[in-house]
């Protein structure tokens, strides 16, 4: 059993000496520790200060490609190297690593293909009270865009058996956290959560300016994947709204039209009909979309014994 721990940094040679020395060098049921640094365009020296901790896998990017980019570029390298499970962490040293050995624990004995780090973000005394709730609510839409119960969707803290790797495709540019976790739930792959602590804070984060531009970019994220997988709840639920608001004005009508009230009350007969033909159109929409949803589970099947043939059963 082998285990990748792989590490998307940009410009972290000054905490990424804490994150190296304490990776766990030894695990119960995982034979090999490997570590992989994802070089996103770094401009200092990361790459060095790895070398020099003994770190001989990289994968490295001449620009900044951004994180979904980082995290399937190191999925690939891992698994061609024949990683059995992949761990991702963070380079600013925002997990304690000695929770990996956690992490992997329900990949090993059968019950899970993606384990969740939960920071408990409640807890965290540098996340302001704003911020905590929007994680909440981030977690809360993911986990009901995704049909499960995840304490922390937002967590990059994660472990992935190889059979979910083969299984997930990443297609966002922003960050693969939210998207993986729809994906995961529409293909019925096995994820659990256990609790962590956090370090204390090293540095603002990359990937993001602010909590807004983070709450867009997620939520993008969660909408454009429940789109591509669950196209047909959307489109019914639209069109039942359209469907019941263009009910509304057929009964003003035929209600005037009882009591005599004077006048031709087209209006009501002409908005009436716009959202009946919204409602039309929407699940026509939908059931397009869901023919089109069904190709692509058809591709992502073939995709996956590409995978298969690429990496090894």
């Amino acid at each position: 059993m082998k285990l990748f721990v792989q590490i998307p940094c940009l410009n972290e040679e000054q905490t990424l000496p804490s994150v190296l020395e304490t990776i766990p060098t030894s695990i119960p049921g995982i034979d090999e520790i490997e570590v992989l640094i994802i070089d996103d365009g770094s401009t200092d020296r990361t790459v060095e200060v790895a070398k020099a901790h003994g770190v001989r896998h990289f994968v490295r990017h001449t620009t900044n490609m951004g994180l979904a980019r980082s995290f399937r570029d190191g999925v690939d390298y891992a698994l061609l190297h024949g990683a059995d499970i992949v761990v991702n962490t963070d380079g600013d040293n925002q997990y304690p690593q000695a929770h990996i050995t956690e992490l992997v624990q329900p990949i090993l004995r059968g019950e899970a293909d993606i384990v969740i780090g939960d920071r408990q973000t409640r807890t965290i005394e540098h996340f302001s009270g704003f911020k905590k709730a929007m994680q909440q609510f981030g977690s809360w839409v993911a986990s009901r865009a995704a049909g499960l119960d995840l304490p922390d969707a937002a967590s990059g803290f994660r472990a992935y058996s190889k059979y979910s790797l083969i299984r997930l495709n990443i297609v966002t540019r922003f960050s693969y956290c939210m998207e993986t976790i729809v994906q995961a739930g529409y293909k019925r792959l096995a994820i659990a959560s256990i609790p962590i602590t956090t370090n204390a804070k090293t540095r603002e984060s990359r990937l993001f300016k602010n909590i807004w531009q983070h709450m867009f970019q997620s939520g993008s994220a969660i909408a454009r994947v429940y789109l591509m997988y669950r196209p047909m709840a959307l489109f019914a639920w639209v069109s039942a709204i359209f469907g019941v608001a263009g009910l509304i004005p057929f009964v003003r009508y035929l209600v005037l039209l009882w009591t005599d009230s004077g006048g031709n009350h087209l209006q009501s007969l002409i908005l009436g009909m716009v959202l009946m033909i919204s409602a039309l159109l929407s699940i026509t929409i939908g059931v397009v979309a869901d023919l089109t949803r069904l190709n692509r589970t058809l591709a992502e099947e073939q995709l996956d014994l590409q995978k298969l043939a690429r990496y090894g059963d």
